[in-house]
């Protein structure tokens, strides 16, 4: 039944415009590519997803020949803009082919005049000055990660060598921040099981180090994590998230500006028609559209999560080797074609006929994980009960007046 006849067009029109807006990472091509230089590291943090090597294990390094051909195939994207993010183990540690990448990217870019970006993903720990000297030059972002105070930080990464890998990481961001500003690095945190019950003490530690605001990551079941038993129920995630997320709203209430950013990524698909960049709110699933991530053997993935399955001994979400497929037949490889026909919340059963659907997305290789089946998603499933949860929670606490007045100025553009 139509309501409105006179206006239906106009409406028509308008829902019409609002939809492509959501879907707008369709129409554009991969723009983020991450490269994992190295999976040595310094830390054996205990839930690390990729099961990372030790320091001196120099045969799971990327070599610069990879990184440059990989860099070749990334400017064959006829995207206007190219983000290019160097990940471990611990990027620091094959500096040189980071810096051979960054290289060969700008040298080809001087030409195609793309909007350029890098950023490397670091725990900060082997961070010195020559690296310094090289990020400040070629304007590379950087990415690290925070678990909380030095109890918690450290009880979960672990060096390889005695000591504290808070104090060091204090020591390291403050170096960082005397050469290249105050903004120059953002943190994560990943919620273990430890986590839950001191979220508050975790968003402390964040205020007192001057960071801007925390994301709620939630523990990946995949490589340590899953073999050293840190997972947790979603329930008793999302008890924590409401707890930080209340406690966060307090403190913008006494004037200390300071931002949950998952929950600004929701809010911005439920109060806008803009689509984010973040893999698991798109349907279809942004594995492979919005991202893709190449290993240290030039094997190309559409996910991190589908690299972790690889180093749990499960490759079939490989999409080619850089030095054995063209750019084409990669971005059109079967793979991501099965990853997006099976991965819009429109034809999935539960999905498609859930209230929440046009604000969600899928986790296609946590279904994978869980059921065996990328499109099979299971309503009693951790994804969907913790996205649920929050959903619910959101949408009944938007109608106080206060509540939205702080979390509106999280949405941003």
């Amino acid at each position: 039944m139509i309501v409105d006849e006179k206006h239906f067009d106009t409406a028509l029109m308008l829902l019409g415009n609002k939809y492509r807006s959501r879907r707008e990472y369709l129409y554009t091509s991969t723009a983020l590519h991450m490269l994992v230089v190295t999976l040595r590291c310094n830390h054996k943090c205990e839930y690390c997803q990729v099961s990372s090597r030790e320091e001196d294990a120099y045969k799971y390094d990327m070599k610069p020949e990879v990184a440059e051909k990989i860099v070749d195939l990334i400017f064959e994207s006829p995207s206007p803009t190219v983000k290019i993010e160097f990940q471990g183990g611990d990027a620091l540690l094959n500096w040189p082919t980071v810096m051979a990448a960054v290289h060969h990217a700008e040298k080809i870019n001087s030409e195609d005049k793309k909007e350029l970006e890098f950023v490397i993903c670091t725990n900060l720990y082997a961070l010195e000055e020559s690296h310094i000297a090289d990020i400040k030059k070629h304007k590379i972002n950087i990415s690290t990660s925070l678990d909380g105070p030095c109890w918690m930080h450290d009880k979960h990464r672990i060096l390889r060598t005695d000591g504290s890998s808070h104090k060091v990481f204090v020591e390291k961001l403050a170096l960082a921040r005397k050469h290249l500003g105050h903004g120059c690095a953002n943190a994560l945190m990943t919620a273990t099981s430890d986590s839950l019950d001191n979220i508050e003490a975790i968003i402390d530690e964040y205020v007192s180090l001057g960071f801007k605001g925390v994301f709620f990551r939630a523990l990946n079941p995949y490589g340590d994590a899953h073999k050293n038993n840190l997972y947790y129920s979603p329930e008793r995630y999302f008890e924590m998230y409401k707890r930080g997320l209340e406690y966060i709203i307090d403190l913008n209430r006494k004037g200390k500006h300071f931002t949950e950013y998952y929950t600004g990524l929701l809010l911005r698909r439920i109060l806008s028609p803009y689509a984010t960049g973040f893999v698991d709110l798109q349907s279809p699933s942004g594995a492979g559209i919005s991202g893709v991530i190449y290993d240290y053997t030039g094997d190309v993935y559409p996910a991190d999560e589908a690299r972790m399955l690889a180093r749990m001994g499960d490759s079939r979400f490989k999409m080619g080797n850089v030095f054995e497929k063209s750019y084409k037949e990669i971005f059109l490889s079967d793979v991501l074609k099965k990853i997006v026909k099976e991965s819009c919340v429109e034809t999935i059963p539960g999905c498609s006929s859930c209230a929440y659907r046009t604000y969600c997305g899928v986790d296609v290789f946590r279904n994978y994980l869980e059921t065996g089946d990328i499109s099979n998603v299971r309503m009693d499933g951790f994804f969907c009960r913790k996205q649920t949860q929050i959903f619910d929670y959101l949408f009944d606490r938007i109608e106080d007046p206060d509540f939205f007045e702080v979390v509106s100025r999280w949405i941003g553009g």
